[in-house]
């Protein structure tokens, strides 16, 4: 049996999105989702939000937009988990333990809160003015929301590949503490999509909330046509030939057209095609490639409650993976029931008792010896020689008689005495918390079974 790939995308809800999250982000995504070998997780980042903002209608807003566009877009809710971040309470708590095991000097290295720092020096101001715990545990929490459901690929962009080598040195480090020998995360990898297009906004930088420059991709056709007609051009006049390679309205345009279509624009700005006509045709295309879209995603924004059961449904799905699990990382760490470990360490205890055995044997010389085994096999004690078997077996007997131990450790073995004699010696172990293990293990198996 082949197993899915599971990928997980996270989307912060801080804005309205717009075209270039539609074709960098959201478009590809959905598209991924509809692959038979993917299991895919997509989740509003509503708590990475709070970092970002302080405006609760601007975030309460954001989600709804947000959740209102993957669902218009073609995402379907039940091929996908799609969540909200704050409907799952095991996030908030595996990033407690994950902040118990992450190192700060790790956190010291995070691009976010050292430009923030970089950025205070420059200015005169002190280096953490501003700076909130939430920014510089950031890292953590994104590494929870990939670690808990243990994503296999993580799209990002090249500005976050840092997050999810940082998610593996934390789970790393808690696999290393806690494991033994089990490995409760897997180690996920950052998948770089480099075909996506960077879109440019109005200006013909980066299309982005931080410059103003962004086309709404849901907005009314007149406001995306006004929007159009503000994309910045050179002066070439109608009838001289345009140059598509450098020329911000010919890139968006290719990124929703199809090959024919972009050939054909490139021609005709080629042949003198004015920029007038040339944001009308753009314009036409959008407003073909997402009219349908549209409409969905105003009649979700109307419909609040069906987004809510959506997204309920979602995290009932996401919660199904994540309780159990986290459960067992609470086990891990010993945030254990008292109930439940009282009856693991009853039934343990009785079941070493009864599997502890005693082997005796004779040596060449003539003298008698037994061996102490643990339940799986390890010597924990060969005794001294006795010089008939009647008194090895007395030796065991009164070993097993359910009196306080008398047991010396010394260096990385230790030995067992009766009535101020060594009657038995250990084996030497790998350190001395091998050896106290080792004591341990013969207290139990020594312990007479109740029944």
């Amino acid at each position: 049996m082949t197993t899915r790939t599971r990928i997980l995308t996270g989307i912060t809800t801080t804005g309205t999105p717009h075209l270039g999250n539609y074709a960098g982000a959201i478009r590809p995504a959905i598209v991924a989702s509809r692959d038979s070998n993917a299991d895919s997780f997509y989740f509003l980042a509503d708590y990475h939000a709070l970092i970002k903002c302080d405006d609760p209608l601007r975030i309460q807003r954001s989600r709804l937009e947000i959740a209102a566009t993957w669902l218009a877009g073609g995402l379907d809710v039940d091929r996908v988990t799609f969540y909200r971040q704050s409907d799952i309470p095991e996030i908030p708590e595996l990033t407690w333990l994950l902040t118990c095991v992450a190192a700060k000097g790790l956190l010291n290295r995070a691009h976010a809160y050292k430009a923030s720092v970089d950025k205070n020096v420059e200015t005169g101001e002190d280096p953490d003015a501003g700076i909130t715990m939430g920014l510089y545990s950031y890292p953590v929490l994104m590494a929870a929301d990939i670690l808990m459901f243990n994503a296999h690929k993580v799209p990002v962009g090249r500005d976050q590949i840092q997050h999810v080598e940082m998610a593996r040195d934390i789970g790393q480090r808690f696999n290393h503490l806690f494991g033994q020998g089990k490995e409760f995360f897997t180690m996920p990898e950052a998948l770089i999509e480099e075909s996506v297009a960077t879109l440019p906004g109005l200006d013909g930088r980066k299309m982005s909330k931080s410059y103003d420059n962004t086309i709404p991709l849901f907005s009314s056709a007149k406001e995306m046509k006004d929007a159009i007609s503000r994309i910045v051009t050179d002066s070439r006049a109608p009838g001289e030939a345009k140059d598509p390679d450098n020329s911000h309205l010919f890139t968006l345009f290719q990124a929703f057209a199809t090959p024919a279509q972009a050939d054909e624009f490139r021609s005709e700005l080629l042949q003198g095609l004015g920029w007038g006509e040339a944001k009308n045709r753009l314009f036409q295309l959008l407003d073909s490639e997402l009219g349908e879209s549209r409409e969905r995603y105003h009649h979700l924004i109307e419909r609040p409650a069906d987004l809510e059961d959506m997204l309920q449904h979602g995290a009932k799905k996401a919660r199904a993976v994540a309780t159990p699990f986290l459960n067992e990382l609470r086990e891990a760490v010993g945030l254990r029931s008292f109930v439940a470990q009282t009856q693991v360490a009853a039934t343990t205890k009785k079941k070493a008792a009864k599997a502890a055995r005693f082997v005796s044997f004779r040596e060449d010389d003539g003298s008698f010896r037994f061996r102490l085994l643990a339940a799986d096999g390890e010597q924990l004690l060969l005794s001294r020689n006795f010089a008939d078997g009647k008194t090895a077996g007395q030796v065991a007997k009164q070993l097993q008689a359910g009196q306080a131990l008398d047991v010396r450790s010394e260096d990385l073995s230790f030995s067992v005495w009766l009535e101020g004699e060594c009657v038995g010696d250990s084996p030497a172990f790998a350190d001395s918390a091998a050896r106290d293990a080792a004591v341990e293990a013969l207290r139990i198996a020594l312990t007479p079974v109740q029944e």
